[in-house]
This record gives structure tokens, sequence and C-alpha cells, in this order.
């Protein structure tokens, strides 16, 4: 097996150390100044925020309500028996009634 002269045969050229100086530093430039313009890029980025709307910030009063009024707890024992046998009856005039009225509540609205 033979192995090709690269150069055909010829001699290698003098490595000009001057011309090889300026493209590192061209290239050193050239680095910094796309170090800058990204700098200046995100520099200019603003931060985030969160802001809540008025009704976003009710709903969690309202939350915050609901999590701290007290319950009556031998109420919902007796309300929970009461259905797991069968005897809690529901009235279903008198609950669209009771839901109309909350949504007027909610929404502002005259039943």
């Amino acid at each position: 097996m033979s192995i090709n002269n690269i150069n055909n045969g010829s001699p290698k050229a003098p490595v000009d150390n001057q011309k090889l100086s300026q493209q590192q530093q061209a290239l050193n430039n050239g680095n910094a100044q796309q170090a800058d313009t990204q700098k200046k890029a995100t520099a200019g980025v603003r931060q985030d925020s969160v802001s809540l709307t008025s009704s976003a910030q009710q709903l969690s009063q309202v939350q915050r309500k609901g999590v701290e009024a007290p319950v009556n707890q031998e109420k919902v024992d007796r309300l929970k028996k009461a259905i797991q046998s069968g005897e809690y009856q529901i009235n279903p005039e008198s609950l669209a009634q009771k839901i109309s009225i909350l949504e007027s509540e909610i929404f502002g609205t005259k039943a």
C-alpha cells in the first residue's frame, strides 16, 4: 500500500505569524462584541411579575374565609347519617331558590 504525497512534493508554506496573530485578534474582538451585544439584549429583559385581578383577589378571600369558618360538626354528622340511611329529603323548589339567591349575590343581580 502506498501513501500519496499530499503536497505533491512541494515544500510547506511558512506560517505567517503576523497574519495568524491578526486573525486571532479579530476573532477575539468578534467574540467580545458578540458578548457585549448579548449582555445588552439581556439587560433590557424585564423581570416576570404576577398581578391578580380583583375577581381573583375576591375568590382568594372567600376561600380563606371558608377555611377559617367554624364547622358545626354535630350538624355535619347528623346530615351524613341521614343521607347514608336514606332519610334525608331534598326539596327541589327550596334548593333552586337558594341557588338563585346565591348566584344573585355572587354576580350582583336581583333574583
